[in-house]
């Protein structure tokens, strides 16, 4: 990519495309599409291709979607499905129709079964059962790498899609219900300080393990993956296995997580956990050597991006 190449980031407003932005702008990428919801319903199959026929993007980032947490993914399964697997459809097929140099769509490590090895290999995907509470979810994902990988076979476009762990940071969506565990849990430990509350209470027992990475380390590798040529990127891919995980290769158990979440928000009551609430998948742990190998390596550990995330909490959802 050059500076004055026309770049499309699809939900620019989110937890990544905002990440993204700000990555791009500090690199010099000034030539940037940028579109709300309310100007560009990616759902709505006419109003993409218009976009697209009138913007004529070089590059695109598709980091748009419906996203949540359990509650949300269980209360809503039908427009999970439904609104993710448009949105790729339609911004994937306008990309390939107005031939766009290169897309990065961005899915998420949901997409390997429940009772996979761990670390998760990007080869372990379709070799079981998915997790109950977001199948909807993850197969959209899946469906949006199959359409990339689909597209590349056919038409020989370069659409390459990236698998990311746990997100968390700036712009997180810190709503009580739909947010993911670190967002809900910053939020709950501030209003406990605020309230001066005596413990605050976390769903089960505290021993899963989780693999979190700071959004801003996400951004950075999304670029890099974005701005390998295209020799690199086919010899440490194969063509209906393209898509590469990205995380730190490390994880943590909630309670741990909890434990530090509460000493960077200061509060002083007491953690409590909730054992007959369920702890979801036991591990979830990513194998991140492919990227390794092609030579990029998270930088912010979590303590530090917990810090970051609450300064900008508290600066900003008050």
């Amino acid at each position: 990519m050059n500076p004055n190449d026309k770049i499309y980031i699809a939900g620019h407003r989110g937890l990544v495309g905002s990440a993204i932005i700000r990555q791009l702008t500090a690199s010099g990428f000034n030539n940037l599409l940028l579109r709300t919801h309310q100007e560009l319903d990616l759902v709505n199959q006419s109003a993409v291709a218009d976009f697209f026929q009138d913007e004529k993007p070089d590059y695109v980032i598709l980091a748009a979607a419906k996203v949540g947490g359990i509650y949300a993914n269980d209360t809503y399964p039908a427009d999970f499905i439904y609104q993710n697997m448009m949105i790729e459809a339609n911004v994937i097929h306008a990309a390939y129709q107005h031939k766009v140099k290169r897309l990065l769509f961005l899915g998420s490590t949901c997409i390997y079964p429940k009772a996979v090895e761990q670390p998760m290999r990007e080869d372990s995907l379709l070799t079981g059962v998915l997790e109950a509470t977001n199948e909807p979810y993850a197969l959209a994902k899946i469906a949006g790498i199959k359409l990339c990988e689909s597209y590349n076979r056919q038409y020989n476009t370069d659409f390459r899609c990236v698998m990311p762990t746990n997100l968390y940071g700036t712009y997180d969506n810190f709503h009580p219900e739909n947010s993911h565990v670190i967002p809900a849990l910053m939020r709950r430990f501030h209003q406990a300080k605020i309230n001066q509350d005596s413990e605050v209470v976390v769903w089960g027992t505290g021993n899963a393990m989780r693999e979190f990475l700071f959004v801003d380390d996400m951004a950075q590798a999304s670029l890099f993956v974005l701005g390998l040529d295209e020799k690199t990127y086919q010899a440490n891919t194969k063509p209906m296995l393209s898509h590469i995980n990205i995380g730190t290769g490390k994880d943590i158990t909630i309670r741990k997580m909890a434990e530090t979440m509460k000493a960077v928000v200061g509060f002083q009551g007491k953690l409590v956990f909730d054992d007959t609430k369920p702890d979801g998948t036991p591990r979830k742990l990513i194998d991140t050597s492919r990227l390794t190998q092609m030579g990029w390596q998270y930088r912010v550990e979590l303590t530090q991006g917990l810090k970051k995330t609450y300064q900008w909490y508290c600066e900003h959802e008050q």
